[in-house]
């Protein structure tokens, strides 16, 4: 009986897939915006910042258990001028919220930042004249990681959000906004395009 071999492909859940591309023998045809942002997701340097008890979380997320490396994430780094993803992690007190303004200032476009914990994201428990009630009152947030303190998975889940909003393409139909009008604004502009077409028609 003769043997028969079969190959098995499984896609593992941390392998990167490339959206939108056309593969076709050995080229590949993708834009050079999906390609620029499939680099930056898979690649991110996070900035080591930890304020409190989520810094703890935060550092086991590089452990063998969780492994952030996983995700392209493991190269913390310690200067501002190398890492493009902040995560915050911890209270924000009101002195050291200039500090971290000016950290934030000093990373390289584009830059990200994750929020993470309860205090982090809205002040937490400690509601007092001495912390800042969210960090987004200090730094533009992209992804909020909730818990008082997170688990690092959470963290790593937060981390996969980010990757999925960088990958998103420019102009995409989620990115689009509702702008509410009134009914008198739209006749407004019905008369202003039949004026424009009679003008243009003479």
């Amino acid at each position: 009986m003769p043997k028969r071999v079969e190959t098995i492909v499984m896609h593992d859940s941390a392998t990167p897939v490339i959206g939108d591309t056309q593969k076709g023998g050995s080229v590949v045809l993708t834009t050079l915006d999906t390609l620029v942002s499939q680099a930056r997701a898979n690649a991110l340097w996070p900035l080591t910042f930890g304020l409190a008890c989520c810094a703890i979380e935060m550092m086991s997320t590089v452990a063998s258990r969780f492994d952030l490396a996983r995700f392209g994430s493991e190269a913390f780094r310690a200067t501002p001028r190398q890492a493009d993803v902040m995560i915050v992690a911890g209270r924000v007190s009101k002195k050291m919220a200039p500090v971290l303004r000016q950290i934030y200032d000093q990373m390289p476009e584009p830059k990200w930042v994750i929020s993470m914990g309860a205090c982090a994201s809205s002040g937490g428990v400690y509601n007092n004249y001495a912390l800042v009630q969210g960090v987004d009152q200090v730094v533009p947030v992209d992804v909020y990681v909730p818990g008082c303190p997170p688990s690092p998975d959470a963290l790593l889940y937060g981390v996969i959000k980010l990757q999925q909003k960088i990958k998103r393409p420019k102009g995409s139909f989620s990115e689009l906004q509702l702008t509410e009008t009134k009914p008198r604004d739209l006749e407004h502009d019905a008369m202003m395009d039949k004026r424009l077409k009679a003008r243009a028609g003479k």
